[in-house]
C-alpha cells in the first residue's frame, strides 16, 4: 500500500490522542517512534510506521523489543478505542515472532479487543509486513488502572490530545 493510500484511509478514520513523551506515540520524544493510531471499527485500531535502522537488532531487522513495544501499544489502544481516557496497563502479553520485521519499510499494525470481562480487556494484535504477511502477533490481557481515570491536569501535562496529521 502506498503512503498516499494509507493517508487517504486514515482520513476516513478517527484519530486517537498522542502524548508528548511516550516512546511509541510521543510527538516530542526525540528517541521515540512518534506513531499515530486510528480507530478502524468497534474495538479495532490500526497504525502504520516505518522503523529507522537505529532500532535494528540484526542489520535490516527491527529489534524484537521494539516489535514487542509496538504490539503492546496497539493492544492497549484497541482496549481504549471506546474511551480514550480509560487507561489500562498490560497485565500479560504473549508474542509470536513469525518473520523478520524489516527496518526502512512501511509496516501496518492492527489491534482488536476479543473479550471484556470485569476490569480486564483481552486483545489480539498483528504486525503486517509490506507484502501483507504476518511479521509478529500478540495476545494480551489489559487491566484497568486502579484509579480508572487520570485527572484533567494529568492528561494536560502528558500532552494527551489529538494532534492534527
Amino acid at each position: 500500500m502506498t503512503t498516499n493510500t494509507q493517508a487517504q484511509r486514515h482520513e476516513k478514520m478517527r484519530k486517537q490522542p498522542n502524548s508528548r513523551h511516550c516512546f511509541i506515540c510521543g510527538l516530542e520524544n526525540e528517541y521515540g517512534l512518534g506513531m499515530s493510531f486510528y480507530d478502524a471499527g468497534p474495538d479495532e485500531v490500526t497504525a502504520t510506521v516505518t522503523i529507522p535502522e537505529q532500532y535494528q537488532g540484526y542489520p535490516g531487522v527491527v529489534h524484537g523489543g521494539i516489535t514487542a513495544a509496538m504490539l503492546d501499544e496497539i493492544l492497549g489502544r484497541a482496549a481504549m478505542a471506546d474511551d480514550y481516557n480509560h487507561f489500562r496497563v498490560t497485565a500479560k502479553m504473549e508474542i509470536h515472532y513469525r518473520k523478520p520485521v524489516p527496518t526502512g519499510e512501511s509496516l501496518t499494525l492492527y489491534g482488536k479487543v476479543v473479550k471484556r470481562r470485569g476490569r480486564y480487556a483481552f486483545a489480539h494484535a498483528e504486525l503486517r509486513l509490506p507484502d501483507g504477511s504476518l511479521g509478529a502477533e500478540a495476545d494480551g490481557a489489559l487491566a484497568d488502572l486502579k484509579d480508572d481515570s487520570l485527572k484533567e491536569e494529568d492528561l494536560e501535562s502528558l500532552g494527551w490530545k489529538v494532534y492534527p496529521d
